[in-house]
């Protein structure tokens, strides 16, 4: 019987197709040259366990577990058919007694196969229980939680568990997943000591083999007693032998190319600048307008007029990211000086604003995330003094390449970005565009390239950002001067975003 697109979904149910897997068995065989038992811990009907079997003969023992009866059913008519002495097992991964049943198993072990590609917030969103008991391993704060940084992909559980209970072994762990899950696997394993011998990734084209549209690779874990293995090669294909790059766990930090990270590790410092996003509004439709004459129009194609004393120029990602600064083609509202303000003045000086937000207020009051909640009404975030800097130097986080664009003010009015940009305030034209010319220096560049992964959701983060020294970079261009003169000028007399407790020790000896 078929199953239906929920059940697929819930499961993140991507058969193997016997190609693959059977490519993916012949590449390992080349490395681990034997196999004493074999495992696949979510085997679906099978695929992998009889590509490795085929490549690893000598193996002594096969075991495979799924929990979907029917694709057990099917695997062991194969194996009887094949004459394959498998143990094949109904069992689901989150309730098995795995590291009972690794305890005796004949080392080495390989643990082969494709776990599901689904994440715990999807399962979710669909009433699922097929997920493992909830926990916050990585001590995200409460904010970061909320707004989902707590997200996690149930193969990356997974993945997690079987290295914490193969670590001491002589064992291969070789799975499918996504390049992300992969990065985060390694970083936890990394962390943790987990004793690897040695690490790879190799991309495949996942759209081709599954029909996803998601950046995918075949990772392979080699542990072994006593090892320490801080690297992981990325080879472009699964077919290509000599590695594109190597990432790694440097400093405390995962390290996307660790040959730039080494090379300019003395930029990591402390911010003397302080990076901010720009405001977050969860609501375009009522928030973002567009200048039409002397009035404007909003996401629900209304005409709006009210006073411009909330009204600031805006610019977005896609604005940033493409140099499109001219003239803002937008407009926001922004109802807060900081965060937590009082929004009731502006009945007072602004009645026509505070009449729109009234009319609009159901979509505002049902803002879905929960930073809202007890906020005062019609609240927006990523505000404050810094948000009205007449000068600012910004970069999307959505896009690949890192543009550092100078964001002036319009009409004499501080430009906003969305909360997908991040920034630095300056006092003064001057001073943007000297912060610009540092961040678009050979050695930044190179800097954050070493911690940049393309294919993340969002590239460009302000952790990211806040690891470059500003001071040791002017050191190295040889403009340390210049640098420190902005700063005293910042100490004394600028308000938009310097951190007093970094400075002192700059100038102050």
């Amino acid at each position: 019987m078929r199953r239906n697109r929920t059940e697929r979904a819930e499961y993140g149910d991507f058969q193997t197709p016997q190609k693959l897997a059977e490519t993916v068995c012949r590449l390992l065989a080349e490395s681990v040259p034997y196999a004493a038992t074999i495992i696949e811990p979510t085997c679906g009907v099978g695929n992998f366990l009889f590509a490795a079997l085929k490549s690893f003969p000598g193996a002594q023992r096969a075991i495979g577990a799924d929990i979907n009866p029917q694709y057990i059913a099917k695997a062991r008519q194969r194996a009887e058919l094949e004459s394959q002495p498998i143990e094949l097992v109904q069992a689901d991964f989150f309730a098995a007694e795995w590291p009972r049943t690794l305890l005796d198993c004949a080392e080495p072990i390989l643990v082969v196969g494709n776990p599901p590609w689904v994440t715990n917030t999807h399962l979710s969103k669909l009433g699922s229980d097929n997920t493992p008991q909830k926990s916050n391993e990585s001590g995200l704060s409460g904010y970061e939680a909320i707004s989902g940084k707590s997200n996690f992909d149930i193969s990356e559980w997974m993945l997690v568990r079987l290295l914490d209970w193969l670590n001491g072994r002589n064992a291969v762990l070789a799975m499918l997943c996504k390049t992300t899950v992969a990065r985060k696997v390694l970083a936890y394993a990394w962390r943790s000591g987990i004793q690897l011998q040695s690490a790879s990734m190799r991309l495949f084209d996942a759209q081709e083999s599954f029909g996803v549209s998601v950046d995918a690779c075949l990772l392979v874990c080699t542990l072994a007693p006593g090892s320490c293995c801080d690297t992981c090669a990325v080879f472009p294909s699964l077919s290509e032998r000599n590695a594109a790059s190597k990432i790694g766990y440097q400093d405390g930090n995962l390290v996307a190319d660790v040959d730039k990270y080494m090379r300019w590790r003395g930029l990591s410092g402390p911010e003397l600048y302080r990076w901010r996003s720009g405001v977050k509004h969860d609501c375009s439709a009522v928030m973002e307008l567009r200048p039409l004459g002397s009035i404007y129009i909003n996401g629900l194609h209304e005409k709006v007029e009210i006073e411009p004393d909330c009204l600031f120029p805006l610019f977005k990602s896609s604005d940033i990211a493409n140099g499109r600064i001219v003239k803002p083609k937008r407009y926001v509202l922004v109802t807060q000086t900081k965060v937590g303000e009082d929004t009731r003045a502006i009945e007072r000086f602004a009645p026509k604003t505070w009449s729109y937000l009234q009319t609009h207020a159901s979509r505002l009051d049902s803002r879905r995330s929960t930073i809202y909640a007890k906020q005062p009404r019609f609240a927006v975030f990523g505000i404050g003094d810094y948000s009205f800097a007449p000068w600012k130097v910004a970069v999307s986080g959505l896009y690949k390449r890192l543009a550092f664009h100078v964001i002036p003010s319009f009409e004499g009015k501080p430009s906003m970005l969305d909360d997908t940009c991040y920034f630095l305030s300056c006092d003064s034209e001057e001073e943007a565009a000297y912060l610009k010319s540092l961040l678009d220096s050979d050695p930044a560049r190179e800097f954050y390239s070493s911690f940049l992964f393309p294919d993340s959701k969002r590239p460009v983060t302000v952790d990211l950002l806040r690891r470059l020294d500003l001071l040791a970079l002017a050191h190295i261009l040889g403009s340390e001067a210049q640098l420190v003169d902005f700063l005293q000028r910042r100490e004394t007399g600028g308000k938009y975003g310097t951190e007093p407790s970094a400075l002192q020790p700059v100038l102050f000896g």
